[in-house]
């Protein structure tokens, strides 16, 4: 389990990095995920890893034998990231990979909690709600076009 920084916000789940790849890109990577999860209010276990990891999960469970950026588990609660498919999609978009960890963590959590993207409609409903917690940790819309 990562050691929490003092000044995280109350999280009730688990930390668990197993790529050390993700301190070296995220300065204090507990703390921001501490803070992720806080704002949205979500107690799911955390695991940062790797894309082989994320790869051998998403074949077994998913049928798809690919890296994805994230998965999410509803028993029990957990999300799993993979640090080079979150890498590669930060530098395409411009953005720091904590500011893309941050979102792909509260995506995570919008699923757990029902939210989906299947059609048009929930997917401008689920990124709706993104954006707003994102603007709470005083991260850019990651939908607006530059």
């Amino acid at each position: 389990m990562e050691p929490r920084s003092r000044y995280a916000p109350y999280f009730g789940g688990e930390i668990i990095i197993t790529d050390r790849l993700w301190h070296v890109y995220v300065r204090d990577v507990a703390t921001l995920v501490c803070r992720a999860m806080a704002v949205v209010d979500c107690d799911a276990n955390v695991v940062l890893t790797d894309d082989r990891t994320i790869q051998k999960l998403n074949a077994r469970d998913r049928g798809k034998n690919k890296p994805t950026n994230v998965l999410t588990y509803e028993q029990p609660p957990e999300i799993l990231l993979g640090f080079g498919t979150v890498l590669r999609e930060a530098q395409l978009a411009g953005k720091s990979v904590g500011a893309h960890l941050s979102h792909l963590l509260i995506h995570g959590a919008l699923h757990l909690e029902g939210y989906d993207h299947d059609h048009a409609g929930a997917a401008k409903q689920m990124e709706a709600e993104e954006t707003w917690l994102l603007a709470r940790l005083h991260i850019a819309n990651p939908w607006k076009k530059r």
